[in-house]
């Protein structure tokens, strides 16, 4: 009974994955088709209501060198903003998957042809063995949709006269007129990004800073806590959450700040602004370890706010007193795959079931559609609060939607792209110097039903630092895993902290 019961189990898998491939590969075909008819629309209503073409990364090439002075350069599978000036050289860092993200039909036909040919070269080297050797070359076929590529020129003697590097159309357009960094962000919002107060607040201020929300003594205080939220949230995941959950030691022992990262919740959202790593860490030392004079402090960071927590702690390797994550997105790849491309396609692998991972996969995959989502949802976001009230007599925590509505496509896109899939062949290396150069406590948290970033992340984490205490929370998932359990979080927390102010 026990056999056929297995056996029937394993059938039934094996049929619901089937059905979830077959229907995902129609949905997502139709999805490609349906986001370039909107790319499209999108350049028709750009140039009408804003009176210019915006670019966009279904771009066709354009030369390497604009005048605006910046160059999109790749080799090896990086890619990297070059920005020159009269006085200094900058490079800053961008994912590839902005602007290399090709069609599910295009895909399966690659593979296809490349089996194809993998079977034919077999039979040729079969043939050949007694008669010399074949070489094959392969030409690239990543770049030649959205840019221009100058390949490796050999040679007789084998020696290399130039080296590879690509350049996207998109990014020099954006980038055009910010030489030197010198001038401001622009400030007014697209037409397609809401416009009401709360999401424009930030433009009434002419210091360019991110909204932080502080509690605890500012003079007295003998410690600092910089908390640091995930993708499409805000501050408010942790001041309606944790903050009045802490005791009254601990708000009088520590300096709380809780912050709205660049281009969410009440911060800046730059419309030029490409969202790279370098732009969110200079807006949080700007924002909050500068002004506050912060010389050490603990982090509490919540999925992508991991990636920045850790990318800060190797910055300030002396300052960091312990470092919590909750749901860490680190994917170890595996040698031969491109970095970016393999974690873009862990968090979002186009399938439609889970929900949150179809959703995953609209958000990273489709420019426009997710550009689409943002006007019809964010820019209405007063009267999809008013409903959702309405529906659920306003018993959902609205703090949630605050987090979730308040930003602009621009800065959701290129977060997620820069932020989680840019720095994938980063995080090995942030690991290993928090493993070996820094000395603070590593905690990890885990919901054991997340769907959107699974729990071998946090196992993976505990694998490269073996010092890191890893709880898996059961039937928790990426959010519950705070909210819903507040006051326990809140605990766990101060018993981290008052732990390393021992140790150390």
């Amino acid at each position: 009974m026990v056999g056929v019961a297995r056996t029937v189990r394993s059938v039934l898998l094996f049929t619901g994955r089937l059905i979830n491939d077959t229907v995902s590969f129609v949905v997502f075909s139709i999805l490609d088709l349906v986001d370039l008819f909107l790319c499209l629309l999108y350049r028709i209503a750009d140039f009408f209501i804003e009176a210019e073409w915006k670019a966009c990364y279904c771009s066709p090439s354009k030369e390497a060198i604009t005048n605006s002075g910046k160059i999109l350069v790749s080799e090896h599978g990086e890619s990297k903003i070059v920005c020159l000036s009269s006085t200094k050289l900058r490079l800053e860092e961008i994912s590839d998957t902005l602007y290399r993200r090709p069609s599910l039909l295009t895909e399966v036909s690659k593979l296809t042809v490349n089996e194809l040919k993998r079977l034919k070269l077999d039979g040729l080297t079969t043939s050949s063995n007694n008669n010399g050797n074949i070489n094959v070359i392969n030409s690239s076929d990543n770049h030649h949709h959205h840019h221009h590529q100058k390949n490796i020129v050999s040679n007789k003697k084998g020696t290399s006269v130039r080296s590879t590097f690509t350049v996207n159309s998109t990014i020099v357009e954006m980038l055009q007129g910010k030489i030197g960094g010198n001038q401001s962000h622009i400030r007014i919002p697209r037409w397609s990004d809401c416009d009401c107060k709360f999401c424009t607040c930030w433009t009434s201020s002419s210091k360019e800073a991110l909204y932080v929300k502080s509690e605890g003594p500012r003079d007295s205080a003998q410690e600092n806590v910089l908390f640091i939220h995930g993708f499409i949230s805000s501050s408010a995941f942790w001041t309606e959450t944790v903050f009045p959950n802490l005791s009254s030691e601990a708000k009088t022992t520590y300096r709380l700040f809780a912050i709205d990262l660049l281009g969410f919740g009440r911060s800046p959202k730059p419309t030029d602004s490409l969202y790279t790593l370098r732009e969110h860490l200079d807006m949080i030392e700007r924002s909050v370890l500068e002004p506050h004079k912060v010389k050490s402090f603990h982090i509490v960071a919540h999925s992508l706010g991991c990636i920045l927590a850790l990318a800060l702690a190797v910055k300030h390797p002396g300052s960091v007193k312990s470092l919590t994550l909750l749901a860490p997105p680190y994917f170890p790849v595996p040698k031969g795959e491109q970095a970016t491309q393999y974690v873009m396609r862990r968090v979002a692998p186009r399938r439609v079931w889970p929900p949150i991972a179809f959703g995953a996969s609209l958000a990273c995959w489709y420019e426009h559609i997710s550009r689409t989502i943002c006007l019809v949802i964010c820019k209405n976001h007063r009267l999809v609060e008013f409903l959702v009230k309405l529906i659920t007599r306003n018993r959902l925590r609205t703090f949630l939607l605050e987090g979730f509505f308040c930003h602009t496509h621009n800065a959701a896109w290129h977060t997620l792209h820069n932020i989680i899939c840019g720095t994938a062949a980063k995080l090995d290396t942030y690991l290993t110097v928090v493993r070996d150069r820094l000395s603070c406590d590593v905690h990890v948290f885990h919901g054991e039903d997340d769907e959107l970033i699974p729990v071998e992340c946090s196992h993976n984490v505990k694998a490269k630092i073996p010092r890191a205490h890893v709880k898996i929370i059961n039937k928790k998932d990426h959010i519950t895993i705070v909210v819903g359990r507040q006051k326990a979080f809140a605990s766990e927390l101060e018993q981290i902290w008052r732990n390393s102010s021992t140790q150390s």
